[in-house]
């Protein structure tokens, strides 16, 4: 999977790839999809979300450059596979989910593996978490329709923030680096994430 679907279409961060290297994505899906966890493509994990395309994860994870003494806030936990790679780079990670149920399920597989450094907080992911803000980096795992002021103000300066931005079905990847008196912005890669939901985001559909 790294070879043949990441390293070969651009993704050379080694730290990034070695990540995705050690981290048993097929843990993450629920078990009658697990042949299909390594595959070039999302995988359904239920309450209508997804465990990203590995190249997905692999660009977005690279885009967000991080060190080994960052502090992470992830939006969007999912199947905590996202989070178990950040884990792997990052000090810690703080990653939001507003399922529960995924979130309790991203709990028990991250405790098996014994990742140590991840929490799991379920709530509303667009308005980030102030009590524990600034973060150096932050990744968003859905599509927003814009990126929420909230995320931006909890950037520390010299932060970085990579978050997918547009319509429903059809995103580009931006990235935000915040400086000390503005954000600079890059439109990246084209990609379709599930919708954000939530005060700052796309509103839940009744």
């Amino acid at each position: 999977m790294v070879e043949t679907q990441i390293a070969r279409r651009g993704v050379t961060a080694e730290p990034v790839l070695a990540a995705m290297r050690e981290v048993p994505r097929h843990l993450f899906v629920p078990a009658h999809l697990q042949r299909e966890a390594y595959n070039d493509h999302p995988v359904g994990i239920g309450e209508g979300q997804t465990i990203s395309q590995p190249y997905m994860v692999g660009i977005m994870t690279a885009a967000l450059e991080v060190h080994p003494e960052d502090r992470v806030l992830e939006i969007g936990t999912g199947s905590g596979y996202q989070a178990a790679i950040l884990a792997r780079l990052a000090a810690h990670v703080l990653s939001m989910e507003r399922h529960a149920p995924l979130a309790e399920r991203a709990r028990e597989v991250l405790a098996a593996l014994g990742v140590t450094n991840v929490t799991i907080r379920v709530g509303d992911g667009t308005e980030g978490a102030a009590d524990k803000a600034p973060f150096d980096r932050i990744l968003v795992t859905a599509g927003a329709p814009a990126v929420p002021d909230a995320l931006k103000s909890q950037l520390a300066e010299g932060g970085r923030l990579v978050i997918p931005i547009g319509p429903s079905g059809f995103q580009h990847l931006v990235t935000i680096d915040r400086t000390a008196d503005r954000y600079l912005t890059h439109e990246g890669e084209a990609c379709v994430f599930v919708p954000l939901i939530g005060r700052y985001g796309w509103p839940e559909r009744g």
